[in-house]
């Protein structure tokens, strides 16, 4: 666990082990915390791995107004440059995998192998700018107790609640103690999401996309239609899980995550 500086704010981030490196972007309305299994299996595996707080959230700066993709994007690269990464496997989930999006977009040379799970690449619609900015306007209003207890059958299978009874307890608690002030902040950035479907039509790296049979919020459409526009992608539905199948179904998403992986060395990794 360690803290740097990253254009102009404060970055909590874990950088373990060494050799060839992945590099994991959580989702809203979490921190870094929710990639531990994945942390720890990479690590296993021989892998370096880099899980970072995006600004606005676990130990990184809190910054008010609005945080666009763009901006988390920089971040990453920033975090990468002081670490002396200069090539990298990119994973996000949710708003995570939209951060890893951008990246594509703006750095695709430094990108040997990329993971999307649970989430989307059109644009954003009238409709979901409008409710993301609701939604913001709620939570600086009201705090994220509400929203975290509203939203927890969402993000995970309902039936995973009582199921995965520490899994429910920490998907909360990374919830509840996210600040709104950051919260809202990227969900304002959101709200004005590009379309990354052309971005994604240029991708030559292997890439793997999961989704979670039961998510709600990204459903099997979604990760369909990403994996159609990458060439060669290779698609898992999580049975059983809901927006975070890597806790829900930690086994099944961590060798998924272990064969992307071993495709990565076996073309050539970050030579």
């Amino acid at each position: 666990m360690a803290t740097t500086q990253v254009n102009g704010v404060s970055v909590g981030y874990d950088d373990r082990s060494d050799g060839e490196t992945l590099v994991l972007v959580h989702g809203h309305p979490f921190n870094r915390s929710m990639w531990r299994p994945q942390v720890d299996f990479a690590v296993a595996a021989g892998w370096r791995v880099v899980a970072a707080d995006l600004r606005g959230y676990g130990e990184s700066t809190v910054v008010p107004g609005r945080t666009t993709l763009d901006v988390f994007a920089r971040d990453v690269a920033g975090l990468l440059d002081r670490l002396g990464v200069p090539r990298f496997v990119l994973g996000g989930l949710s708003m995570g995998g939209q951060v890893v999006m951008e990246c594509l977009r703006q750095f695709p040379e430094r990108i040997t192998g990329v993971l999307l799970a649970d989430t989307s690449a059109p644009a954003e619609t009238d409709l979901g700018r409008e409710l993301r900015n609701e939604l913001a306007d709620r939570l600086l209003r009201e705090g994220m107790a509400g929203y975290a207890e509203e939203v927890l059958p969402k993000m995970l299978a309902p039936r995973n609640i009582s199921a995965l009874p520490e899994i429910a307890r920490q998907v909360s608690a990374m919830m509840r103690t996210t600040s709104p002030v950051g919260a809202a902040a990227a969900l304002r950035g959101r709200a004005q999401r590009p379309d990354y479907v052309e971005t994604l039509r240029r991708v030559e790296v292997p890439t793997l996309v999961v989704v979670g049979s039961d998510d709600e919020f990204t459903p099997i459409g979604d990760a369909e239609l990403i994996t159609e526009c990458v060439p060669g992608a290779t698609l898992v539905v999580v049975d059983g899980a809901g927006h975070l199948p890597n806790l829900e179904r930690e086994a099944v998403f961590n060798a998924a995550l272990g064969r992307l992986l071993q495709q990565v060395a076996a073309a050539g990794g970050q030579r």
